[in-house]
């Protein structure tokens, strides 16, 4: 097939040399499979008749400029250009991505008997340098150090995007709305948390004993019976008594469910919904060992402006002055938009290190909504899941 269409090209080459030779016109080829080449149509003396000029230097600028303006436009020669930020995810375990069930088992042996050997080798560096410390001379055990991880693990709450309302420390405007704010006289010490405690109508036993641990808890604090009066005529009594909090601890299914908290006597007012509560029974403790000493008050993890107003709520329940001899701790901790409350009191065993003892009792807060005014303002805050959620690690406290 090659050698027949080479053939015809040589012919038709021929046939184009004979009819130059006698001055004729170029007799038509034959069509070949080869794709068409266009031939420009101008005669030859046009072309001569260009200036050599022309055709030098203009392609030359158009190639110029058209340089000029990709270098402006390309996006990596921006010096201004931000860095992308890296993306953190989650390590992967050894046996991430082995199908099979006995590789998988064999790989887990192979990992356990490395972490044997691991151990093994610590204890024998731990041995000898005992040994060494004693051929010094010195009596009782090296110091230990102890190794700093190298990369802290991902959680959610270490993966936490960065939200709008973040307070930095000694933000000017921060540290002005909170002179200003309805809590200022209490953190200027200018009087004592006095707090009224009660429950929804015919409360359950199990209430009225987490209600009664709380005000042991809480110095200062008064427990009342609520005998079918609403909220507003609660509100209305507490202020002619000078209590400055109410605490009012809702049920549902004979069991605490909900927590509404409101200052006295402008406001603000807040409800929570309590999860999982705990009395000093639950966790084998006796409620005798609260002791009445003012107890200290650890705000942990309260990050944004909304967080830092929910934080100063919860700790203005509690005495500004506290008294260390009871060695009393009350911890409110926010992870994940969960207010986690802990009771412990703390004993010091030796110069280095410290035992916690938990008393009771112990609960989980999440904020429901925040209202201006007692119980009857404009709402600040309301929780929408579904539209305020749109990610796992976007958080509001």
């Amino acid at each position: 097939m090659a050698k027949g269409i080479r053939g015809r090209a040589a012919q038709a080459k021929k046939k184009e040399e004979l009819a130059l030779k006698a001055g004729g016109t170029k007799p038509k080829v034959e069509k070949d499979t080869k794709p068409k080449v266009e031939k420009d149509t101008k005669p030859k003396d046009e072309k001569d008749t260009k200036p050599e000029d022309e055709d030098d230097t203009k392609p030359m600028d158009e190639e110029e400029t058209k340089s000029e303006d990709e270098e402006e436009t390309k996006p990596g020669n921006e010096d201004d250009e931000e860095e992308e930020e890296e993306v953190l995810f989650p390590q992967m375990g050894p046996c991430y991505g082995i199908k099979n069930k006995f590789l998988r088992m064999k790989r887990m042996r192979e990992v356990k008997a490395e972490r044997v050997k691991a151990n093994i080798e610590r204890a024998k560096e731990r041995v000898r340098a005992r040994k060494e410390w004693r051929k010094a001379g010195n009596k009782g055990k090296p110091p230990v150090v102890k190794e700093q991880p190298t990369k802290l693990p991902h959680t959610i709450e270490s993966l936490r995007e960065p939200d709008v309302t973040y307070v930095d420390s000694g933000d000017q405007e921060v540290e002005f709305d909170e002179a200003t704010d309805k809590y200022a006289n209490y953190y200027a010490k200018t009087y004592e948390p006095k707090v009224l405690i009660t429950s929804s109508v015919n409360a359950h036993p199990r209430t009225l004993a987490f209600i009664k641990e709380l005000c042991r808890m809480i110095p200062g604090s008064v427990r009342k019976f609520r005998r079918k009066s609403s909220v507003k005529k609660m509100v209305s009594g507490a202020k002619s008594h000078e209590f400055t909090d109410i605490i009012i601890i809702n049920e549902d299914k004979r069991r605490p469910n909900g927590f509404l908290l409101i200052h006295l006597p402008e406001g603000p007012s807040a409800y929570f919904r309590l999860s999982n509560p705990k009395i000093c029974k639950d966790i084998h403790r006796k409620y005798t060992e609260i002791t009445a000493h003012r107890p200290e008050v650890i705000l942990n993890n309260f990050r944004t402006r909304l967080g830092q107003m929910i934080g100063r709520m919860l700790g203005a329940l509690f005495h500004y002055d506290p008294e260390f001899k009871g060695r009393r701790v009350c911890t409110f901790h926010n992870q994940r938009d969960y207010i986690f409350f802990r009771h412990h009191r703390y004993e010091f065993q030796n110069t280095e290190k410290v035992h916690l003892r938990e008393l009771g009792p112990r609960f989980t807060l999440r904020l429901q909504w925040l209202q201006d005014g007692t119980f009857d303002g404009d709402y600040e805050w309301l929780l929408k899941r579904h539209e305020m959620e749109p990610s796992r690690r976007r958080f509001v406290l």
